[in-house]
């Protein structure tokens, strides 16, 4: 069997290979220490007393810091007044900002004090505050601001679009919408389409706030069909008046997502029903669902929400997750069999920026390439999605690699950038912005020093990031470098984007239990960006992000010792982890699709997402129905083919190779392996 071999391999490891030179030249960083600031116990202290809100403690550390002139100062002094914003005045803010003109925190607190002017309803300052404010990347604000300064024109677009766009429940966008509700720029049913798409992503505080907007009846309907739907439909349910309709697509919504089997009966009784326009949302979030299944079903009840809404006219309001689930079906298509017609149809209702995404140009172009007709009719339009490919293609990226493979063309990795210069390297360090984030990540406050170390990136030059990537190189900030490299255009550096620190131990435990050191690498670059200490927010960590009760039952399957101590072990954690996902890999037959998938979401859910018809491996990659394992996915198959490259290795640079041709049902039953993960 392929799990016995694997696990014999993994008992008789193999030796490591010599290091071809490319991937000798990619690792050459000069390591330096990356010291923490002075009295880190103070620091975290702060930072904790923040946390807890200890204003008495706070107020203390902080005038240490003022008095010992400590590094973090503008850190402490954040802490402290955020703590007690809410007693805060005007004056004393602007002294905090005068403190630390430019700097991430003073943007930092100018964020949390719009909100908190918003709350006060203080305009006068909100609009005086918001002239300094650079992050402009907060949504409650974005509300706020359409309060204090509306627009002369366009404001109820504006503020609706802002409020659709709210992903939970929040004060200001409520705020936003109750007064617009109140003066009449919102109408009832802007606040029924609210409510649909909350119900559509299952948020049950936003639900809750964009019901207030309406009567007390409506509130406790809604609040009866969030949670029994089906005893709401039996009892409640009817399709007049227009508000009686609404409340029972919600109750149809609730009842598809909860229990998709139980729906059938209810939409089919319900769909003729209800007016044309809920009639037609209910079809498409029918297909949503039973897209979300891999149910061919969804190509059907997407075909009679699209001719509804056609007949219907006017702008199409369902959400950008139901029409790219129209677009996944039709790939998916009939029995294995694409719709390139009904994939055409659902890219052109995309938003102008989905439509231009990597994903649907390489998609679209596809399917015009099925339906040229045959012969010279038939060669306009091969040769426009042959351009539309030859555009995309590129070495760095999923789709980009696929229309790569797809044209034949072998494209070379872009050639490294010119040698920093001393003068770049010391002015990267010298960026004060950089030197407290690198401080803040010696203590383990990796939130605080991230935002420090993003903000301070605003505008900078590719010169200028490369350098600053290189210094987190050298410090083995993995994470920071990758991600600073990542943001440069013209210039681009792999051994930053792409490191391979560690790399003995990682070829010798890929090769140990015979996995391709390429694809390994592409994990651990997508799991944890290299960074020994990562913990997710299910426990998972080390650099393979193994969870607990996988480490146990790995190292209890390979008869080595394990102690949960041991996890953030480099040796111990590449061990089990290299380990479990070969045996993951050999119950998938080889496929480092399926593998990766199944590392990130657990064995069990691709076993199912492979039932159905034979697919075309990157039909059945686009398919999957959690969007994080999809672009894990994608990304750990992209990452493996430049890892690839780098290494100088002679298979392995073919994405389409990696992908794999097709992916359909088991011949035979897969060994039981646990989820790295719980599912």
């Amino acid at each position: 069997m392929a799990v016995l071999g694997s696990v014999a391999a993994i008992a008789a490891p193999a030796l490591l290979p010599a290091a071809p030179a490319a991937a000798q030249s990619v690792t050459a960083f000069n390591v330096v220490p990356n010291p923490p600031p002075p009295l880190p116990d103070l620091v975290t202290d702060a930072r904790e007393a923040w946390r807890v809100r200890d204003r008495a403690r706070l107020a203390a550390m902080r005038q240490a810091a003022f008095d010992q002139q400590h590094p973090l100062a503008p850190w402490f002094d954040y802490w402290e007044l955020n703590a007690r914003l809410s007693d805060a005045q005007q004056p004393e803010i602007n002294a905090f900002y005068a403190r630390w003109p430019g700097s991430y925190v003073e943007d930092r607190l100018r964020n949390d004090w719009l909100l908190e002017l918003g709350h006060r309803r203080d305009w006068a300052n909100f609009r005086r505050d918001l002239a300094g404010y650079k992050m402009q990347d907060d949504r409650e604000v974005v509300c706020y601001t359409l309060l204090a300064d509306p627009p002369k024109r366009d404001l109820r677009e504006t503020a609706r679009a802002a409020w659709f766009a709210q992903r939970d429940a929040d004060e200001g966008c409520n705020m936003l919408a109750t007064t617009l509700h109140e003066n009449g720029e919102f109408k009832d049913a802007d606040v029924w389409r609210k409510l649909r798409l909350v119900v559509e992503t299952n948020k049950p505080r936003a639900v809750k706030q964009a019901g207030a907007l309406l009567g007390k009846p409506e509130q406790d309907a809604l609040a009866e069909l969030m949670d029994k739907p089906e005893r709401y439909l039996n009892k409640k349910a009817g399709a007049s008046p227009r508000a009686k309709a609404e409340l029972t697509m919600l109750a149809l919504m609730r009842l598809m997502a909860t229990d998709f089997d139980k729906s059938e009966d209810d939409v089919r009784r319900w769909a003729p029903k209800l007016p044309n326009d809920l009639s037609a949302w209910l079809w498409a979030q029918y297909g949503r669902q039973a897209a979300l299944r891999l149910k061919d079903e969804a190509n059907e009840h997407f075909e009679r929400a699209m001719k509804l809404q056609a007949r219907l006219g006017g702008p199409l309001e369902w959400s950008d997750e139901t029409v790219g689930w129209i677009a996944r079906a039709a790939l998916r298509g009939d029995a294995g069999a694409p719709r390139p017609e009904q994939l055409l149809a659902a890219i052109a209702l995309m938003k102008p920026a989905d439509q231009k995404d990597i994903t649907w140009q390489y998609w679209r172009a596809k399917a015009q390439q099925q339906l040229a007709p045959s012969g010279p009719g038939g060669d306009a339009q091969r040769r426009e999605a042959q351009e539309t490919l030859r555009a995309i293609a590129s070495p760095l990226s999923f789709y980009g690699k696929l229309a790569a493979d797809e044209l034949k063309l072998r494209l070379p990795l872009p050639p490294p950038p010119a040698e920093l210069t001393a003068q770049e390297r010391a002015a990267a360090l010298a960026l004060p912005g950089i030197q407290r984030a690198m401080q803040l990540l010696a203590v383990g406050l990796r939130g605080e020093g991230q935002r420090e170390w993003n903000f301070t990136l605003r505008g900078l030059s590719d010169r200028e990031l490369l350098a600053i990537a290189q210094a987190a190189c050298e410090r083995e900030l993995w994470e920071r470098c990758i991600q600073t490299s990542e943001r440069t255009k013209g210039e681009i550096d792999l051994a930053q984007r792409f490191p391979m620190p560690y790399r003995a131990d990682v070829f010798k435990q890929a090769t140990a239990v015979g996995l391709d050191p390429a694809y390994v690498y592409g994990l651990i670059r997508q799991e944890s960006r290299f960074m020994m200490d990562a913990r997710s927010h299910v426990g998972a960590g080390g650099l393979m992000q193994v969870m607990p009760a996988t480490a146990k039952w790995t190292a209890k399957k390979l008869g080595v010792e394990f102690r949960p101590d041991m996890l953030h072990d480099r040796d111990t954690n590449l061990r089990l982890g290299t380990g479990y996902l070969k045996l993951v890999m050999d119950s998938f037959d080889g496929s480092q699709a399926m593998a990766a998938a199944a590392y990130n979401a657990g064995p069990n859910r691709p076993r199912r997402w492979r039932e159905g018809p034979q697919l075309d491996a990157a039909v059945w990659t686009e398919n999957i129905p959690i969007w994080e394992t999809r672009d894990y996915v994608r990304k750990v198959l992209s990452n493996a083919t430049i890892y690839a490259q780098l290494m100088g290795r002679e298979g392995g640079t073919l994405l389409r190779d990696r992908l794999g041709r097709v992916i359909g049902p088991a011949a035979a039953s897969a060994p039981d392996i646990p989820a790295n993960g719980g599912n």
